[in-house]
């Protein structure tokens, strides 16, 4: 906008606008600033009337161009209105149960107790490292299933008190009962001396757990 020639003003620089000019422009900036924002054929206050002018549903108010419509979107009534229909609509929605989860069916096996297990201690003659070899039997494993093995800290056992120098392995199969031994809580060798092999022709589970050297007594376990 051209603010040189007008009253109060300097040739060579802008012009005190007044409160009209002022309010020209800034509706002038409104609706540049709609025109990047808001798509017409989307909104849904925006009619065109028998008349040829324009109307805002929301507000209620008449505009002779789509400009000046845009402007008028861009304002503090028009923005107040979307405010408060959108607080009226969000306490008019019915409220809506969280949605339920898939039920994911678990497998239930009928247990038929424990499986029956040999125990071997074994020493290295060379280095004298001490392992343990577990051989568990499941003739009746339900077919598909593996048998699985864990660790588990003195802590995390409910059945005795727990006891720092001991830890537990415990074995699984379907539809067996899960059965633990209480071994040394020493460092196990992770290395080739621990492995494991599951014999599907013999039914049988074979894991031999060795411990890194340490001084001490013979290896318990129970």
């Amino acid at each position: 906008m051209d603010f040189q020639n007008r009253a109060g003003g300097k040739t060579g620089s802008g012009g005190v606008a007044s409160a009209a000019d002022a309010g020209v422009d800034r509706r002038e900036r409104l609706r540049q600033l709609a025109l990047e924002t808001i798509d017409l054929q989307k909104d849904p206050y925006f009619m065109r009337n028998h008349i040829g002018t324009y109307e805002c549903k929301l507000c209620l108010t008449l505009h002779n161009n789509e400009g000046s419509y845009l402007a008028h979107t861009q304002g503090k009534k028009h923005q107040a209105n979307l405010a408060r229909r959108a607080a009226k609509e969000q306490s008019e929605q019915p409220f809506l149960p969280a949605p339920q989860k898939a039920a994911v069916e678990t497998k239930k096996f009928v247990k038929i107790g424990r499986p029956g297990y040999k125990v071997t201690r074994e020493r290295d003659p060379g280095s004298g490292q001490q392992a343990l070899l577990f051989q568990i039997d499941y003739p009746e494993i339900t077919d598909g299933i593996a048998p699985r093995h864990r660790f588990m800290s003195a802590y995390e056992q409910k059945i005795q008190p727990p006891d720092k120098r001991w830890q537990y392995l415990l074995f699984a199969a379907e539809p067996y009962e899960t059965i633990g031994f209480k071994i040394p809580s020493r460092e196990v060798d992770k290395s080739e001396k621990f492995w494991t092999m599951w014999n599907k022709d013999t039914k049988q589970f074979f894991l031999q757990v060795a411990f890194k050297m340490e001084r001490g007594d013979e290896l318990p376990y129970y």
